[in-house]
């Protein structure tokens, strides 16, 4: 069965972190750096290794983010679809609100020799949360670029 909210997924890894003697540096890890993601499979306490290797690594701490659907940022993007002949976006916009204040996306992360290692897990709808995200950042795109040929 899919999990829907990944909040007692993150009290969890909280917990474990916690019970290794690691501490949690609240952060995320982004594309800008040598980073290499840990291969998904079927087990779902696989962040359990993950959290254990960078034990064994010798990391003092693991980076921790989670993103929560807020209101606030749903109802601007809805907006934001409104502007544009975007139906089917809007439609998977608003058919999200059922997922507002659930945790969608967690990530781990630790360093080692320079390199970033990460662990992140995320819900189906909070994937298609990012695809109709990027939908609506597109089309702003254009009328960001827009407004700035009028200056």
């Amino acid at each position: 069965m899919p999990v829907d909210d990944l909040h007692i997924l993150k009290d969890d890894m909280t917990a474990f972190i916690e019970g290794h003697g690691m501490r949690r540096f609240p952060g995320y890890v982004g594309d800008e750096l040598p980073t290499v993601a840990w291969r998904q499979d079927e087990n779902p306490d696989a962040w359990k290794d993950f959290v254990e290797l960078a034990k064994a690594a010798g990391a003092p701490f693991l980076t921790m983010e989670d993103d929560v659907l807020a209101k606030d940022e749903l109802d601007f993007l809805i907006d934001r679809l409104k502007e544009g002949a975007y139906s089917d976006d809007l439609e998977d916009a608003r058919w999200l609100r059922a997922h507002v204040g659930k945790t969608g996306f967690l990530q781990l992360g630790f360093a080692f020799q320079g390199t970033l290692f990460v662990y992140e897990v995320s819900t189906e709808w909070y994937d298609h949360y990012q695809q109709v995200l990027e939908a609506a950042e597109a089309m702003g795109g254009l009328l960001i670029e827009d407004d700035e040929d009028d200056e």
